[in-house]
């Protein structure tokens, strides 16, 4: 039994190298941008290619036109993940902020494509945002006393 004032979990602050192994353990997450001023966040399939994020989205999709509208700048988005268990509460979350950049090079999204996992759509007209981390940042929720050890 737990009493109130102990607590049944610890958070663990994760470091860049163990947030991104988590991060590719998993192959969907949330991206968050701006849109019409306003947050926006979509669930898209991901890869990590070189330490970079990578997703693949309809083009003409709301994060595709603002990734396309930077003019080759990048724009600012965040992006996490995660693995928690519904009932212990238990588990992992990361969260990558960074640049977005459209990938233009018809050879670099043939091999994006034949990296994606299957089950992945990839017909149709579809394009590829890659986001270089420029902050990542992750938590371990572990039991009290428990083993540190983040699976995924």
């Amino acid at each position: 039994m737990t009493h109130d004032h102990e607590p049944a979990h610890r958070r663990v602050d994760l470091d860049q190298a163990e947030a991104l192994r988590l991060l590719g353990s998993v192959s969907l997450g949330r991206i968050v941008f701006t849109r019409q001023a306003l947050p926006a966040v979509r669930p898209v399939n991901h890869i990590l290619d070189d330490g970079d994020i990578v997703i693949v989205a309809p083009e003409g999709a709301a994060l595709t036109s603002y990734a396309q509208q930077s003019g080759g700048t990048g724009v600012v988005v965040a992006y996490e993940a995660d693995v928690i268990d519904p009932d212990t509460h238990l588990g992992w979350s990361v969260v990558v902020t960074g640049y977005a950049h459209l990938v233009s090079d018809p050879a670099e999204l043939v091999r994006i494509r034949g990296l994606l996992p299957p089950g992945v759509p990839t017909e149709g007209r579809r394009q590829a945002v890659r986001i270089h981390p420029e902050l990542v940042t992750g938590v371990l929720l572990t039991r009290t006393g428990g083993a540190a050890k983040a699976t995924g």
